[in-house]
């Protein structure tokens, strides 16, 4: 059985509508993030769990001391185990 022939107007309707799909596509790709891309997630995470383990071994050692820390007294070690939490947290968004 023979082929139709294609109109040349009708290819091209069809081909502007297949480009306008794929560059919608590449638009929804290009706005959702990349494990690749989230570089901010490391040095943040490696900051919230040193800050928080500091905390801890400063507050006690010397937390009498230094004045901020002795009027927190024993939430000390809540602020510090709360950085830490937030260290694990952001472990998450690591890929």
């Amino acid at each position: 059985m023979p082929e139709s022939r294609v109109r040349p107007e009708a290819a091209a309707k069809k081909k502007m509508r297949r480009l306008e799909q794929v560059a919608e596509i590449q638009q929804e790709k290009s706005k959702v993030a990349r494990p690749g891309e989230r570089r901010w997630v490391v040095p943040c995470m490696l900051t919230a769990l040193l800050l928080g383990v500091i905390w801890i071994v400063v507050s006690s050692i010397a937390g009498t001391s230094i004045p901020f820390m002795a009027a927190l007294a024993s939430w000390n070690i809540v602020v510090g185990i709360v950085l830490i939490a937030a260290a694990f947290v952001l472990m998450t968004f690591w890929k």
